[in-house]
């Protein structure tokens, strides 16, 4: 399976508060996988921009830190779109509500508009940090579809170049699949054995996809699997927020049509309430 590295990496910039935040992650990030940052502002460009810009990443000019500006007007979810597609981006960071209103949940908030129609992947940033914090912790989705081998191997990939100290591969499972109604002991010893099968089998299919990974991406982390039955998206997400995951890693979303917006699931459940930083694989 060929490993897509993120070799360019895209980052919106506002002159907000968070601005210096954004810029040292996004930094930090392109250094660690020996990405070039292309900023895109939307606006007018001005010295006085380009100085401060310039003056924010002179921390990282010890670094050789490869970057280029980027100014665009007229709509901000087009303008970064179509800048992605013109660069090539392997990787967007967006920063983004840790909880979105109920209006921007059926409108659409920027950072959902992109999630939804990006052809690269996505980092949504909900805590954003002039400090480098650590990524200990990365969960990852293993549900079976034709996608997660990719995902996954993207999160190990990840982990990797973050140096982070554990992967946890959660197979979300729907509880359709244990057909039988619980209402004694008898059903219930017979549901809990089906649910020990089907977690037999998830763990070996997951076992296998690890197994075909780079060892250099695998050798140094610990790596654990964790069956969960109930509903796709929420589990994971609140799995990985009772956990205190620093990461979540989840396949991009499919083509959705209106009712799948009022009907959420999958990653929907994740941009209604992000639990941590979501890494989106394209």
């Amino acid at each position: 399976m060929p490993l897509k590295p993120f070799k360019t990496i895209g980052i919106g910039v506002a002159f907000s508060p968070n601005l210096k935040a954004n810029l040292y992650e996004a930094a930090r990030l392109s250094l660690y996988f020996e990405a070039k940052l292309v900023m895109i502002h939307i606006g007018e460009q001005s010295e006085e921009k380009l100085n401060k810009l310039k003056l924010i990443l002179s921390a990282f000019k010890k670094d050789n830190l490869e970057y280029e500006v980027v100014f665009k007007s007229g709509n901000p979810v087009d303008a970064i779109l179509s800048t992605a597609k013109q660069k090539s981006f392997d990787l967007l960071i967006i920063g983004a509500a840790k909880r979105e209103n109920f209006v921007k949940y059926y409108v659409g908030s920027i950072a959902r508009k992109i999630t939804r129609q990006a052809k690269c992947s996505l980092l949504l940033l909900i805590n954003p940090s002039i400090e480098r914090l650590p990524c200990r912790h990365i969960v990852v989705n293993g549900l079976e579809d034709p996608r997660t081998e990719q995902t996954i191997a993207s999160a190990f990939y990840v982990a990797s170049k973050l140096n982070a100290e554990q992967l946890t591969i959660v197979e979300e499972i729907k509880q359709n699949q244990i057909d039988i109604k619980v209402d004694d002991d008898k059903s219930l010893r017979h549901a809990n054995i089906i649910k020990a099968r089907i977690s037999n089998r998830e763990t070996s299919r997951i076992n296998h996809i690890i197994e075909e990974l780079p060892k250099e991406h695998t050798n140094n982390i610990v790596i654990k699997s964790q069956p969960i039955f109930g509903t796709q998206g929420y589990s994971i997400g609140h799995y990985a927020q009772i956990k205190r995951a620093d990461l979540l890693v989840m396949n991009a979303p499919t083509k959705m049509t209106f009712w799948d917006r009022l009907f959420p699931h999958d990653i929907e459940h994740i941009l209604t309430e992000l639990p941590t930083d979501v890494l989106i694989i394209q």
